[in-house]
């Protein structure tokens, strides 16, 4: 018996040490055909930074920025500068390889993203790994040219109600005790290819648009419409609340600072002036009112959450200007706060809105 265990336990370490060689020699030839890729990558990536280069000084010679003569040399210069990083990169990327096929291991930082799944085999360090194992590949891989950001965005104010025939002095709502808040996140892409004067910004946000009745009254829904009434108890509290879901879209103008290196090319608008004006265009989430009071001695809190015959659909103007990421901020909703309203009320904000980008 302990003969034929012996044979067994020498049968089962020839399979799994030719198994474990085998995995290893496929795992060396996906990273070998990884790196021949990224030989492939880099030439093209070179290539696309010259071309670029290319229109860029042809862009300067129509705008009679430079002659002919310095655009040839322009041009001769960036065509032997990428084809000196090409011949740089290459060869690093060819001594990956011989480094690979000599020792059979090699800390790649490969541009190629894979997935590795073993049991028993060995990582490229040569620690023997288990399960599955994921290469994210090159993290730091540059864009050349990004027109489109994406950041946060947070704005917050006054709020009121403008109606129709009176002025907003007359608004039955407290001016200062009014307010709303937005959060969102926007894009911002630069509209020409050579200027980023003009900017596309839009994205989604929630708006929080309240508004706080004087002399004591709250809102009733009297035969489907809203109105104001006095409250029975004395309020220390009534706030209304519209809740939006809105796409913004605005016109961006401004200066910018351009970076140029020979890995990318970047628009700056940090600590430049910019200014905005578009609108936005959404839908009412949900409508609620808040009212706080006392009652035999006891302090009462009412949530309410009704219709209240708000529109369904918001839409409107908005507008902002400052320096940096700190901008003034107005909208206006055209579309009626209440859909069957004698008198139709508008939303008004003005406030500071905060691009962090």
């Amino acid at each position: 018996m302990r003969i034929i265990i012996t044979y067994l336990l020498t049968a089962c370490s020839l399979l799994c040490g030719y198994y474990l060689t085998a995995q290893e020699d496929e795992t060396l030839k996906v990273k070998i055909e990884q790196l021949e890729q990224k030989k492939q990558d880099v030439e093209q990536s070179e290539r696309e930074a010259l071309k670029n280069e290319v229109e860029r000084i042809n862009q300067q010679l129509n705008n009679e920025e430079i002659s002919f003569e310095q655009a040839q040399t322009l041009k001769k210069g960036a065509a032997e500068l990428r084809a000196k990083n090409i011949e740089n990169k290459v060869a690093i990327i060819e001594n990956q390889i011989a480094l690979l096929k000599r020792n059979g291991n090699y800390n790649l930082n490969s541009e190629t993203s894979s997935v590795e799944l073993a049991i028993g085999g060995r990582d490229e360090e040569g620690n023997l790994l288990f399960g599955v194992q994921y290469n994210p590949g090159d993290q730091d891989k540059v864009v050349y040219d990004r027109r489109t950001y994406g950041d946060p965005v947070i704005a917050f104010g006054l709020n009121n109600a403008i109606t129709e025939g009176q002025s907003i002095e007359d608004s039955p709502y407290k001016i200062g005790g009014s307010r709303f808040f937005e959060i969102g996140w926007a894009w911002r892409t630069r509209v020409f290819k050579n200027s980023n004067f003009l900017r596309l910004h839009y994205g989604a946000s929630f708006q929080f648009n309240g508004l706080k009745p004087v002399d004591n009254q709250y809102f009733v829904l009297n035969d489907g419409s809203a109105a104001l009434q006095e409250f029975d108890q004395k309020l220390s509290k009534s706030k209304f609340r519209m809740d939006n879901l809105v796409l913004p879209f605005h016109l961006e103008f401004g200066p910018s600072k351009l970076e140029r290196t020979n890995e990318k090319m970047r628009y700056d608008i940090h600590n430049q002036f910019r200014f905005g004006i578009g609108g936005y265009a959404g839908v009412n989430l949900g409508t609620r009112q808040k009212l706080k009071y006392e009652l035999d001695g006891e302090k009462v809190k009412d949530k309410i959450k009704r219709d209240y015959n708000t529109s369904n659909f918001v839409y409107g103007l908005s507008a902002y200007m400052g320096f940096d990421s700190i901008l003034l901020y107005a909208k206006y909703d055209l579309n009626p706060i209440f859909k069957d309203a004698v008198n139709k009320q508008r939303n008004i904000s003005v406030g500071l809105r905060l691009d962090l980008d």
